[in-house]
């Protein structure tokens, strides 16, 4: 007899591991590491060969990917630190052939490039030196010669590759003397032939290029004193005619006042005479009367003072009662619901146990019927006179009838609906139960909370006081006409009050309520206060005006903003901004310092 194999029995596992998972999460980091080193030694390889072809950058760039698999690799590293050598090399000659032609800024660039590949490349690193110092020495016979653009761009060049470069610096500051000297030269001529607005840009863009190299910022004020003087807008203030006999409110209403309140950085000037053909107005005022007025009023007022306590129905506990109350108003319908759901699910299950005995009794009948059908064939079997001869009394039919089968089907039926009577009369159970906890917490509340509580009781006292008014008017007549206009316009008379009022009551010594004498405040002072009121709205009327003249030449500076460079549209345009100083508008002074390259244009307007 031959010997059957019989293979090992496996050995038996925790029941807590799954084997399969533990294979899969295997599988998964072996195909991870294969990949992983299938990347790293293809990448090493596509270096290897562009190496040895001299093709430094797909080298590079293929030794970095080896190390982004593995950046471990030392050898990987040597070799990218040797390929970085020996482009740099190759650099390095193309930078002495460039040089041989005279490009300076392509060979800066390549020396550059070599230092970035390999660092200890000396030779570049003296060459770029070399380099460094040519492009200085160019850029400083550019600026002899007045080539002022090319020895700053040159110089800028050094800068950005060495910014300590010592010669650099000194050359950009000698750049930047000499533009300051040209611009301030250009101010001058345009100051002398009348440009004002241009002569003010020139000096802010000289002092800008370098602070104290030229006496631009001193010249830069006396211009734009200048412009403000020309385009101020004159306020003739003459004279307060005091009709009412109070000069000292007379006195706030004079040329010095309300130039004091007038907006100190706007060119707006009040002076007593005005030359002829200036924008501005003329003010004629007159102090009409000034009415002191005293007044007395009696009333009465209360004071609440705590009385004592008093007990009365705990508001909360009526409301926690009411919500006990809807809680069990709601857990009688749930209870109804749940005995109706309860009725309704022993109903079915009394029909279940109906059609389940009928079908009892059917499938019994069926089995007897069945037996005296096999009982019959036995016995016909036994009367046949040849064998193998089926009788006709042996028919299959007469076991499976299907006399059963409504009856079957209703019982199915109505387990079913039983079943989804039980789950309707669970569901309403457990509402039942949910409802009885949320009245037994309604009730808890309510016995926790007090059925009283204690208020406090508040009593009034009334006591008698007396309101003392002082109030102060003044009527001022202003007539203000355009100075190029002849036109005298209508009187304008206007009413300015200034009031104090304060309360005084008699001494008590009860319910914490003292004497409070009356504080009235001094005549004089409200008279003070009148003027300076009248004063107020006179620069507020004047404003107006202002707001309108400048509005014009703000509207003439923007529609040549299309050419902002232009010598008329810049004298326009200095102009108008120093006529909007409070809030210059930016689509004009944007332009115009991109124009002519100032840095901060706000300087324009001496801030």
């Amino acid at each position: 007899m031959g010997s059957v194999f019989i293979p090992p029995r496996p050995p038996s596992r925790p029941s807590f591991v799954n084997p399969r998972g533990a294979l899969g999460a295997l599988a998964l980091a072996s195909l991870l590491a294969l990949t992983a080193c299938s990347a790293f030694s293809r990448a090493v390889k596509e270096g290897d060969a562009a190496s040895d072809q001299q093709k430094w950058a797909d080298a590079e760039a293929a030794y970095l990917r080896a190390l982004a698999a593995d950046p471990e690799a030392s050898e990987v590293t040597v070799k990218l630190r040797e390929v970085r050598k020996a482009w740099s090399q190759v650099v390095l000659e193309e930078a002495r052939s460039v040089r041989v032609s005279g490009d300076l800024d392509g060979t800066m660039k390549r020396l550059v490039r070599a230092l970035e590949l390999d660092a200890d490349n000396a030779v570049a690193r003296e060459l770029l030196g070399t380099t460094l110092d040519e492009r200085v020495a160019v850029g400083l016979a550019a600026l002899k010669e007045d080539k002022l653009q090319e020895a700053r761009v040159e110089l800028d060049a050094v800068l950005a590759v060495a910014p300590d470069h010592a010669g650099a610096k000194k050359g950009v500051d000698a750049v930047q003397v000499a533009w300051a000297k040209r611009w301030f030269t250009t101010g001058d001529g345009l100051e002398k032939a009348g440009k004002l607005g241009n002569a003010l840009v020139a000096y802010v863009r000289a002092d800008q290029e370098r602070v104290g190299a030229t006496a631009a910022r001193e010249r830069a004020e006396v211009v734009r004193a200048k412009l403000r003087d020309e385009v101020a807008f004159l306020v003739v203030a003459t004279p307060v005619e005091d009709h009412a006999g109070a000069p000292d409110v007379a006195q706030r209403l004079g040329a010095g006042r309300l130039a004091s309140v007038l907006p100190t950085q706007l060119p707006l000037r009040v002076v007593t005479e005005a030359p002829e053909g200036r924008e501005g107005v003329k003010l004629d005022l007159s102090l009409e009367r000034v009415l002191p007025l005293k007044a007395m009023e009696e009333a009465q007022r209360s004071h609440r003072y705590l009385a004592g306590k008093m007990s009365v129905p705990n508001p909360r506990r009526a409301g926690f009662e009411t919500k006990l109350l809807q809680a069990e108003r709601h857990q009688e319908e749930v209870d109804r619901k749940q005995a109706a759901a309860l009725r309704e699910y022993l109903r079915f299950q009394a029909e279940l146990t109906t059609l389940r005995e009928g079908a009892e009794r059917c499938r019994d009948r069926e089995r007897r019927e069945c037996l005296d059908a096999l009982r019959e064939c036995g016995e016909a079997a036994m009367d046949a006179k040849s064998p193998g001869q089926l009788p006709s009394d042996c028919s299959p039919a007469r076991c499976a009838s299907g006399l059963c089968a409504k009856e079957e089907q209703l019982l199915t039926q109505k387990v079913f609906a039983v079943k989804e009577k039980e789950k309707q009369l669970e569901a309403a159970l457990e509402r039942a139960e949910t409802q009885r906890v949320d009245v037994r917490r309604h009730r808890d509340t309510v016995f926790r909370e007090p059925v009283t509580v204690e208020e406090p009781m508040y009593s009034d006292f009334v006591y008698d006081v007396q309101m003392h008014r002082l109030t102060v008017t003044a009527s001022v007549t202003a007539v203000m006409r355009d100075l190029l206009k002849s036109q005298v316009p209508a009187p304008r008379t206007e009413d300015f009050a200034a009031t104090h009022e304060d309360l005084a009551h008699k001494g008590y010594d009860r319910y914490g309520v003292l004497a409070d004498p009356v504080q009235l405040r001094n005549e004089l002072e409200l008279r003070v206060e009148v003027g300076d009121k009248a004063v107020a709205d006179l620069a507020r009327r004047v404003k107006e005006r202002f707001d309108e003249y400048r509005g014009k030449r703000v509207e003439d500076a923007r529609r040549g903003m299309v050419r902002p460079g232009a010598e008329d549209v810049v004298e326009t345009a200095v102009r108008a901004l120093l006529l909007t100083a409070d809030a210059p508008p930016p689509d004009i002074l944007q332009p115009l310092a991109r124009a002519r390259g100032l840095n901060r244009p706000e300087t324009l307007l001496g801030l």
